[in-house]
């Protein structure tokens, strides 16, 4: 009997330790998310200039999926879409936050709503440790009193393009790599967003990268191939520091892009520009991006503006060395997946416009999406000489067939994107009974959208310009 009871609470004791243990073996997350990086800026995808090693192994230990796309063709936006799993416009996000008059202007919230679901607050309350370092841009540094990203879900975080201290752009893989050893030794699983700032304007260069592509005749071209190897390099010690601790088989990987490559609407004087939250560099004229084929670039909804890298490495769980160029994945997918990788329930009442892609990642194509992906961007009509394919304003994917659409529906184009993703056939005629269905869908989606922001989420500034 005293042995029975000696070995009961034995067990009994061993039960916060079995806990921990099973905690520690949930997969962890790191989600690398570049800014401006186009589908073509890299050497596994055919850049005949820019080297990104690192980038090229997480592809050949894992699979490239060719049909990613994003929520948004800039910035902000797109980053709302992959913390709440929502098209952006159900918050009012239409386009980048800005001051706060142009913010005003544009019907825009200051900030995304810290109240609002959000992956990190998801997977912290499961259990995990969450970080974020690099760019913010879901409020800005221009609004003082705006959330910091502390207020999202991270209980680390060194980011710029937010309120309070600007981290240095560069310093986001040494912040990465100091979280992964603090939540290893932890034995504590962990997510970090780590949003890079390369290639986004102004071009931060330095000494040992431009030393690195010195014989390239072309300046815009040094100046470009050396802010990609120097994030290809960052992205390297974050790798590395995973081999080195063990951690790698246990880790989903995954690099994308926030949108498509920026260039200039015309040539110009290759000259420095200021960044207010990240400082000097080089502008836009020495934005050299590639969309590998796709039409339209950064703030087009064509695919050029919302087609980007998305390579996806977890060692056992997802085929090395594949590609996919079939299975339609969409940033408001993340939230779903990353949750349900990581075990975590969504919450009551949260309904995700995506849905989870674990079984994609793992090799079972599915190239009929299960939900239709809706974009709402302001862009001009009639089409810019400049900028002839930034002029849709709506469109939609549902099953084979994208429509491109402008602001009040009037004009609009039809591709069969499962079998034309270049986008070159436009089928609007010969197909207008599909055409028709797919702008109603979009008017029906319009319907569920807000007239305006609402919740805490306008600076006190909003104040001084009702007075003006």
């Amino acid at each position: 009997m005293k042995s029975l009871l000696i070995l009961t609470l034995t067990l009994l004791g061993a039960i916060p330790q079995l806990s921990t243990a099973a905690e520690s073996k949930k997969p962890n997350i790191v989600f690398i998310f570049a800014d401006d990086w186009g589908w073509g800026d890299l050497s596994c995808h055919g850049h005949p200039y820019v080297k990104t090693p690192n980038i090229d192994r997480l592809a050949k230990e894992g699979t490239d999926f060719h049909r990613f796309t994003v929520a948004s063709g800039v910035c902000s936006p797109s980053r709302a879409a992959v913390m709440t799993g929502h098209f952006p416009a159900r918050y009012s996000i239409d386009g980048h936050f800005a001051w706060v008059p142009s913010n005003a202007k544009r019907g825009m919230p200051d900030w995304l709503d810290p109240k609002a679901p959000l992956l990190p607050r998801m997977l912290q309350g499961g259990g995990y440790a969450t970080a974020h370092f690099g760019k913010w841009h879901l409020a800005n540094n221009m609004i003082p009193d705006s959330p910091v990203p502390g207020n999202y879900g991270y209980d680390e975080y060194g980011a710029f393009n937010c309120a309070g201290e600007q981290m240095p752009v560069h310093e986001d893989s040494k912040h990465a790599v100091a979280f992964i050893e603090k939540s290893a030794a932890a034995e504590k699983p962990f997510f970090i967003n780590l949003w890079i700032h390369e290639p986004h304007t102004p071009f931060h260069t330095v000494p040992k990268y431009e030393w690195r592509f010195r014989d390239m005749e072309n300046p815009a071209d040094a100046i470009y191939a050396s802010v990609l190897s120097h994030a290809d390099d960052r992205i390297g010690e974050v790798l590395d520091t995973l081999d080195r601790l063990e951690l790698t088989d246990n880790t989903l990987v995954i690099f994308s892009s926030d949108n498509g490559p920026a260039r200039a609407s015309k040539k110009g004087e290759l000259k420095l520009s200021y960044d207010t939250a990240t400082g000097a560099g080089w502008g836009i004229n020495a934005a050299k991006g590639i969309t590998g084929g796709r039409k339209g670039y950064k703030a087009s909804l064509f695919e050029g503006g919302i087609g980007v890298p998305f390579i996806a490495r977890w060692p056992g769980k997802i085929a090395a060395g594949e590609i996919d160029d079939s299975s339609l994945i969409s940033a408001v997918d993340l939230l779903p997946t990353f949750c349900d990788i990581a075990d975590v329930k969504l919450p009551a009442g949260y309904k995700a416009d995506g849905v989870s892609q674990v079984s994609v990642l793992k090799g079972e194509p599915k190239p009929m999406r299960e939900k239709p992906l809706f974009w709402k961007m302001h862009n001009p009509w009639p089409a810019q000489p400049s900028k002839p394919n930034h002029w849709v304003s709506y469109s939609v994917v549902d099953q084979n067939y994208k429509l491109a659409a402008n602001k009040d529906l009037s004009h609009f184009e039809l591709y069969d994107i499962a079998n034309d993703p270049l986008e070159q056939v436009n089928l609007a005629e010969s197909k207008a009974e599909t055409a028709k269905e797919l702008i109603a869908k979009i008017e029906e989606w319009k319907e569920t959208l807000p007239t305006k922001p609402t919740g805490n989420v306008f600076s006190a500034e909003r104040a001084n310009l009702k007075k003006k």
